[in-house]
């Protein structure tokens, strides 16, 4: 659940092949919107760019490629007025219009009901608006149609965190972070008295 600074162009389209020791290979992961709906062309491109946020080695980096991959899934909808809907929906919500913003993404959702990010975006309104049940139905839609989306998976932290099921939420953000390790949200991340979770990144000679 973010807002979207768009960048002046696509870093994806320049984005050099990683070292073999960071190649994932064929996508592993599945849901209608990663494996069965992109364009091998789309699906090769999510693929890179997950696989370049996962080794960005400083903060920096992995700002730049998180603000990628909100222009890809952004860039998804499926034609100019569904994603017309989220953007204009997207700046009602910073003008604090919430009700205009739902309405609008409820027309994005029954142009488009395959659109993951008017789904992420519908709950990130539905939370601000205390509706924490409409807000988790929609983030459970939207991780269906794309499971490695980090702001849906920290958005549910944020959600069950607030309805009092804190290890439900801590299993969202550890999944969360696991896709993007510099994800801002890591440090509300529990100790790990068993370390089975890698150290949470990020110093400030890092940046």
């Amino acid at each position: 659940m973010k807002r979207v600074i768009a960048l002046g162009a696509l870093l994806a389209a320049n984005l050099l092949p990683l070292p073999l020791a960071h190649a994932t290979g064929t996508p592993q992961d599945k849901g209608p919107q990663a494996a069965h709906s992109l364009p091998a062309d789309k699906a090769t491109l999510r693929e890179r760019l997950f696989q370049h946020l996962a080794a960005a080695a400083t903060e920096a980096q992995a700002r730049a490629l998180e603000d990628a991959i909100w222009n890809f899934w952004l860039d998804l909808a499926p034609n100019g007025e569904v994603r017309t809907f989220v953007d204009q929906a997207m700046d009602r919500r910073e003008a604090y219009d919430f009700a205009t913003a739902e309405d609008l993404l409820d027309r994005a959702i029954e142009q488009a009901p395959n659109y993951a990010e008017a789904w992420n975006q519908r709950a990130f309104i539905r939370f601000l608006r205390d509706n924490d049940e409409g807000a988790e139905a929609d983030i459970l839609r939207a991780l269906e149609l794309e499971p490695k989306h980090f702001g849906a998976l920290s958005g549910l932290f944020h959600v069950l965190s607030r309805r009092g099921r804190t290890e439900a939420a801590n299993a969202a953000l550890i999944e969360a972070v696991k896709i993007h390790p510099w994800l801002k949200e890591r440090t509300m991340l529990p100790p790990d008295p068993d370390a089975e979770r890698p150290p949470i990144k990020g110093k400030e000679q890092d940046l």
